[in-house]
Formats: C-alpha cells, structure tokens, sequence
C-alpha cells in the first residue's frame, strides 16, 4: 500500500469526512532535502470533517497526527495541512 493510500485509509476511519484530498507532492521535491527517493516524501491534504469543527488549529493537526501515528507521520518528511470542520 502506498503512503498516500495508507494516509487516506487511516483518516477515512479516524474521521468519517465529508471531503478528502490527498496530493503527493514528492516529485516537486526531487534532490531537496528530506526527499528520501521514495517518491513519498511530502504530501498536502486537504480533510474537512464534522469533528474537527470547533477545535483550534493545534487540536486539529494534533487529531490528524494521531490518526496517522507515529510511524507513517515519521516516515513522511512534509506534510502539509488544510483542516476544517
């Protein structure tokens, strides 16, 4: 499985959303630092989901992180958020 399948299958649990994009941004990091060749290495998602409402911006990228635990966010150099209720 893919990082990005793996990312979408984790928060599809975790949250239920009812909108969910994930784009791997990886090739536009090719030879920079923190890309490991993988072609997995940086990542964007955009994840709007009814729990989240209401929370801070800490407490929603906290919520994902736990959602994605610790070994897939480690494994992933940038992940870049977009969240909302």
């Amino acid at each position: 499985m893919s990082r990005a399948e793996e990312i979408r299958v984790k928060l599809e649990t975790a949250f239920q959303p009812s909108h969910l994009e994930i784009r791997n941004d990886s090739a536009r990091h090719a030879g920079h630092g923190g890309d490991d060749g993988s072609g997995e290495s940086h990542f964007h998602v955009v994840l709007r989901a009814p729990e989240l409402a209401g929370q801070s911006r800490i407490a929603r990228h906290r919520a994902v992180h736990k959602a994605l635990g610790p070994d897939l966010v480690s494994a992933i150099h940038a992940l870049s958020l977009d969240l909302d209720g």
